[in-house]
């Protein structure tokens, strides 16, 4: 029973991050516009950069896939916790409304890294 319910949040993760990466490329997500000053001054700083936003796109993208296999997702979660971490931050310090689904977010990828667990030893030995 918890591998399928693994599985189904895996699915629903990797598909948000999909999502997000391809909003990143494409913009078929409108602003808010109750957005804060504050996240509007991020969001615009990280556009006028250039390369930041197509990088964290490609990575959502890519992540949020291997998320959604079995035999890849130990390497999803660890290649978009950094990600999972800077959204955490993000609604966090800056714009708290978005806070409960970064929650949710972060459990979901801490799951998978903690049932993974066995796979990331060889990394730190």
């Amino acid at each position: 029973m918890k591998n399928k319910i693994l599985f189904v949040f895996s699915v629903l993760f990797g598909l948000m991050f999909i999502n997000s990466g391809l909003n990143k490329f494409l913009n078929f997500i409108p602003q808010p516009e109750n957005m804060s000053e504050d996240l509007t001054y991020l969001i615009t700083s990280l556009k006028n950069i250039g390369w930041v936003l197509p990088l964290l796109g490609g990575i959502e993208i890519l992540a949020g896939l291997l998320f959604i296999l079995p035999k890849f997702r130990a390497l999803g979660a660890i290649m978009i916790f950094p990600i999972v971490i800077g959204i955490m931050l993000t609604h966090t310090i800056t714009d708290t409304s978005g806070l409960p689904v970064a929650l949710v977010l972060f459990a979901i990828n801490l799951w998978v890294i903690i049932d993974n667990k066995e796979k990331y030893v060889p990394m730190v030995k």
